[in-house]
């Protein structure tokens, strides 16, 4: 269960990275696409219990308020 769990957190932290990179990028397009694959990911850790549901939706915020500041 444990190396499960690494795995997952793994994921999320490396996808959240990505959109942030596109953030970074000012690239709208690559940030929205990296952000869409992202989302499924921290909802399945919060399903398994890895992540509470508010940091989760904080976080699933954050990073879509920010994607959207670059469509402006």
């Amino acid at each position: 269960r444990r190396s499960r769990n690494v795995s997952l957190r793994s994921m999320v932290r490396t996808s959240i990275k990505k959109v942030q990179a596109g953030i970074d990028a000012k690239s709208y397009d690559e940030a929205q696409a990296a952000l869409t694959n992202a989302m499924p990911y921290i909802d399945k850790m919060v399903t398994k219990g890895i992540l509470h549901k508010n940091k989760a939706a904080r976080t699933k915020s954050r990073l879509n308020i920010s994607v959207l500041a670059l469509k402006g």
